[in-house]
């Protein structure tokens, strides 16, 4: 699959569900508004704006999407382990799709790179 492919569905899969998430515990009653559960939407967006140059194979947007793709694969555990403590099913199944969605995205562009390498 091609890597820019990969970072498309990525990027739609981090703004879809990051705003299930946000939606899901949005409080409008709340005196504050929990903007953490948007940080995936926003890395998405910037994801998704990044993709034409990643498909005309631009090195330095493929290094500032991998990066950002790293980024977002790290910063989703912690989130990740405070829903497993909450026991919070639904919360769970949300960040592993995430989890998942940047883990697979990382290994395609980690071949491509490799691949790109082999073929100089």
């Amino acid at each position: 699959m091609k890597p820019y492919k990969l970072n498309l569905f990525n990027s739609i899969t981090l703004i879809v569900v990051a705003s299930w998430g946000f939606w899901e515990v949005y409080n409008p009653e709340a005196d504050k508004i929990q903007f953490t559960p948007l940080i995936p939407l926003i890395v998405g967006v910037i994801l998704l704006l990044l993709n034409s140059g990643l498909k005309k194979e631009n090195k330095i947007i493929a290094h500032i999407v991998v990066v950002l793709t790293f980024l977002i694969f790290l910063g989703l555990f912690k989130p990740l382990m405070s829903q497993i403590q909450d026991n919070d099913c639904m919360g769970i199944f949300r960040i592993s799709i995430m989890l998942f969605s940047s883990l697979l995205t990382l290994c395609i562009f980690i071949k491509s790179f490799i691949d790109a390498r082999q073929s100089k």
